[in-house]
C-alpha cells in the first residue's frame, strides 16, 4: 500500500523510460552500473604520520591514497581490525586511533601499498 493511496494525491508509479504505469511497463530491467576502475595497490603510495589532537589525543593518519581509486570501507575496516583500534575515513585520509604507525605500515605493505613516513 503507498503513502497516499486512495486520496486526492496517490498519484501511481510510472516507468521512467516508457512512463506507462509500472504494472504495465514491459521494459527489460535495467543493468547494474559497472563498478568504478581501481588502481591497484603497487601503483599508490601511503603517506603515514602520527599527529596530535584536541585532548593529548594521538590519531595515525594514512593520506595519499584517493577515495575514488580504492575501496575505503573496505581498507578501513581491515587496518580497525588489524590494529584492534578505532578509526575513520575524512576526504582522502584514513585516521587510526592511537600511535600505530608499525602496524598500519605492515598492514598496508601487506595489502601491496608502498609506504612513506
Amino acid at each position: 500500500m503507498r503513502l497516499f493511496e486512495g486520496t486526492a494525491w496517490d498519484v501511481p508509479p510510472r516507468c521512467e523510460r516508457c512512463g506507462k504505469l509500472t504494472a504495465e511497463c514491459a521494459c527489460p530491467p535495467a543493468e547494474p552500473a559497472p563498478p568504478p576502475p581501481r588502481v591497484p595497490p603497487e601503483q599508490q603510495t601511503a603517506k603515514l604520520a602520527v599527529e596530535k589532537r584536541g585532548g593529548g589525543k594521538m590519531v595515525t593518519v594514512v593520506r595519499g591514497l584517493r577515495a575514488a581509486d580504492n575501496d575505503f570501507a573496505e581498507l578501513l575496516s581491515q587496518l580497525k581490525a588489524g590494529c584492534g583500534a578505532g578509526g575513520t575515513a575524512k576526504d582522502d585520509t584514513i585516521e587510526i586511533q592511537g600511535r600505530q604507525l608499525d602496524r598500519v605500515r605492515e598492514l598496508l605493505a601487506k595489502l601491496g601499498y608502498k609506504t612513506k613516513g
